[in-house]
């Protein structure tokens, strides 16, 4: 998979997911915000990466037992080391937060590698050392008992559902403090472009809320004089937003 372009990478690290589903919905797609995640992490940053995927299917006695760790080829251990640098490890937990998908000692190896993030629609054990962590990280909840009492890994680099997405390998990831979005790896460019420009023009917006305008012909923007003074604040904010692509 190739490396994100450095203009669409830096434009989604500066934008909501709120506003990536709005123009995700307007070129009509609306299941894109994985349902249930909430931040497990101190991460301070938006993250912004390609999705690399592992999936579990329901543990069965005979084969996750705790020796199963000891196989080198076991789909987590393997998906720990090899998820590229850049990337996101997005994992198909079922929605299933009963038993961890993943640990501190995981994530930490993750962090280290120079990995983007990790997802999960499951939870995480070691809560409290994964809250202190740079790395962004999402899950439901967290949960003490090893994966392998309800998880068996079983494949990687396949499509998954995650929080109810679908999530392809490649697609690209971004995350905030609300949640997280799935970006198809066809459009994230063009999403990233406009959802970059869209946020000038929110950011606008909530000047002109604070100083008591009202919402007609502001959000939207439909008046003709409120339109060029949205042109004239762009001009003077230049500075703060490089990689604009469009004017009112």
């Amino acid at each position: 998979m190739t490396e994100l372009n450095a203009a669409t990478c830096e434009r989604l690290m500066g934008v909501s997911t709120a506003t990536l589903t709005t123009v995700l919905f307007k070129r009509g797609f609306h299941n894109t915000f994985l349902q249930g995640l909430r931040p497990a992490s101190g991460a301070s940053k938006n993250m912004v990466g390609r999705a690399f995927t592992l999936r579990y299917i329901p543990a069965r006695e005979d084969l996750d037992r705790i020796e199963a760790f000891n196989d080198r080829s076991h789909p987590q251990r393997v998906a720990i080391e090899e998820c590229p640098a850049g990337h996101v490890l997005v994992m198909d937990s079922r929605g299933d937060p009963s038993a961890a998908s993943s640990g501190g000692l995981l994530l930490t190896r993750l962090f280290k590698r120079g990995v983007a993030g990790v997802v999960t629609d499951g939870g995480f054990r070691d809560s409290p050392e994964i809250a202190r962590m740079a790395l962004p990280a999402y899950h439901q909840r967290p949960s003490a008992p090893t994966n392998l009492i309800r998880h068996h890994a079983v494949d990687m680099q396949l499509p998954i559902a995650c929080g109810g997405v679908a999530v392809f390998p490649g697609d690209v990831m971004v995350g905030d403090a609300e949640g997280v979005v799935c970006i198809p790896q066809g459009i994230a460019g063009a999403v990233a472009e406009e959802a970059y420009n869209q946020t000038i023009y929110e950011d606008w917006v909530a000047t002109c809320l604070n100083d008591g305008a009202g919402l007609f012909g502001v959000y939207p923007l439909t008046d003709a004089h409120r339109k060029a003074e949205f042109v004239a604040w762009q001009g003077s904010h230049a500075a703060n937003y490089p990689l604009a692509t469009q004017r009112a």
